[in-house]
């Protein structure tokens, strides 16, 4: 099978491999589409290796076909599945364990399908799961046009909490409005904090990428009792000058999470929430895949550099042509 190769110097190629062998609970996938994240492009720069025992190939979410499933299974071949894998995302064939799959709605095509898991199960995980929001609280989004940005503005509205985002421009904060964003906030322009306290006086749960000095500023942001999840630390892992007693002042939570190193049972419980709860949105209009762009397997570097230059609104997806 085809898969794309990245080596010790950052370089990406397709090349040849071996088809997986399947394990216990695990099914083949026939890869048509697979969603490409931030993680990618910190793997392939040898900074994010994959969990002990997972594939070395890129990749860590995909849409396709089943084209083989262990004895008991509860996919059939010829299913159409999108979901979360560890690694080898970035290849023709992929195993999968089985309760890390979802059914890909009637509505929504497998070229698209390939964006869907990884930016709406972290939103979901992290807006509902650790965050606790609730139907008529709010919740600020830094890097509101993201993939995950843009899963988590649907989610929060669906469940109907309101919303305010960051971005770096008016496109992307055009886009967030669309989408059901409330308020928004031009980073580059304006101070973040002080838009949300003049405007709604706070908000109770704040889904952050950045980290470094903007731990400060989202807790003048927060309202007493409220929740910072940290998803990942784009500015920086170490922050100066801790105010602790805005913090205690605040009673505020700070929770970090991150999604490919929690165990399988973790995950499992995960997507069963999700498909439970949400799942149905999609084939009902309330919830899309947001696509800003396809890329050919073929064209991988040019996506990985649309992705790392921060120009997109919602989902980068590769695919395998004429799959």
């Amino acid at each position: 099978m085809r898969y794309i190769q990245h080596d010790q110097q950052g370089h990406l190629r397709i090349a040849r491999t071996s088809v997986p062998e399947l394990q216990s609970g695990q099914v083949l996938v026939k890869v048509v589409s697979f969603g490409i994240n931030r993680a990618d492009l910190l793997q392939r720069e040898g900074k994010y290796p994959p969990p002990k025992g997972e594939s070395e190939i890129l990749g860590l979410e995909v849409a396709g076909e089943v084209v083989e499933v262990t004895q008991g299974s509860v996919w059939q071949v010829g299913d159409r599945v999108c979901g979360l894998v560890a690694g080898g995302g970035y290849a023709e064939l992929v195993r999968v364990n089985a309760a890390h799959l979802m059914r890909v709605p009637d509505t929504v095509s497998l070229m698209d399908a390939g964006g869907l898991a990884e930016v709406f199960l972290t939103a979901y995980q992290a807006l509902f799961l650790l965050g606790k929001l609730r139907s008529g609280e709010s919740v600020l989004f830094h890097a509101g046009a993201s993939g995950v940005g843009s899963a988590a503005i649907q989610l929060a509205r669906f469940k109907g909490a309101r919303v305010a985002v960051t971005a770096s421009g008016s496109e992307k904060l055009t886009f967030c409005q669309q989408l059901g964003a409330e308020l928004l906030i031009n980073y580059q322009q304006q101070n973040f904090a002080e838009q949300i306290v003049g405007q709604w006086r706070g908000v109770d749960v704040i889904i952050d990428i950045v980290a470094g000095d903007n731990l400060n500023n989202n807790l003048k942001a927060l309202n007493p009792d409220g929740r910072i999840i940290q998803l990942a630390m784009l500015a920086g892992r170490y922050v100066d000058k801790l105010d602790m007693a805005k913090m205690l002042q605040k009673r505020a939570s700070l929770i970090a999470s991150t999604l490919r190193n929690r165990d399988d049972e973790y995950k499992a419980m995960l997507v069963k929430a999700f498909t439970d709860e949400c799942l149905g949105a999609f084939s009902a209009g309330h919830l899309k895949v947001c696509v800003h762009q396809h890329y050919q397997a073929e064209d991988i570097a040019q996506a990985h550099e649309q992705l790392q230059s921060n120009r997109n609104c919602g989902k980068v997806i590769g695919y395998w042509k004429n799959t």
